[in-house]
């Protein structure tokens, strides 16, 4: 039963990665492949290092294998996150197809451009 438990999760987590790896082929632009690996990808491997560390039951394993989990859950969806809207604000284009840009307005790009390049002066 343990076996079996372990082989879906695993089965599940190898899923959702090759959703994942289809959804970056497929989709048309950045920011929808962003959204669809974060969350897939964020899923898929969480699900492999649950089955993991139920595999192994080891005190050591099981604790890393969740950290892990943890801090991937914690960190993926703010990393995307700040990619995209770098993304944007650099004014990487939207897929034609897009009918609504809800951040339209929002940011002033040449601004919010011209001050990371001083803040990139000022560190050099």
């Amino acid at each position: 039963m343990k076996e079996l438990l372990i082989c879906t999760l695993m089965i599940c987590g190898t899923l959702f990665i090759f959703i994942a790896a289809c959804g970056l082929l497929r989709l048309p632009d950045l920011f929808m492949r962003l959204a669809c690996t974060a969350k897939s990808a964020t899923v898929g491997v969480g699900l492999l290092l649950v089955a993991l560390a139920w595999h192994f039951g080891e005190l050591d394993i099981t604790s890393r294998a969740l950290a892990t989990v943890f801090f991937l859950l914690l960190t993926s969806p703010v990393a995307s996150h700040r990619i995209a809207r770098v993304a944007y604000i650099d004014g990487i284009r939207l897929w034609k197809g897009t009918f609504l840009d809800e951040l339209q307005g929002h940011y002033d790009q040449k601004r919010m451009l011209a001050s990371a390049e001083e803040e990139n002066d000022q560190r050099s």
